[in-house]
């Protein structure tokens, strides 16, 4: 019989361990968790955005040249 495997949690800010059941995960503790937030405040975390707008894309699905 197989021995149970433990996956090991690291905070995203310090990579120290992170225990799942903690109340500030999944960092390790309310200190990296602001480090975070600030983070995210100042724009330090962009989330992308598609290439082409909506706009461009409704523009040339009427063209005949597309059909």
């Amino acid at each position: 019989m197989a021995g149970k495997r433990s996956i090991k949690l690291r905070c995203p800010i310090c990579k120290k361990p992170a225990k799942a059941g903690d109340a500030d995960f999944p960092f390790c503790s309310e200190r990296c968790r602001l480090i975070d937030l600030g983070k995210w405040a100042s724009g330090g975390y962009v989330v992308s955005s598609p290439a082409g707008t909506d706009d461009s894309i409704a523009d040339h699905a009427g063209d005949p040249e597309d059909q």
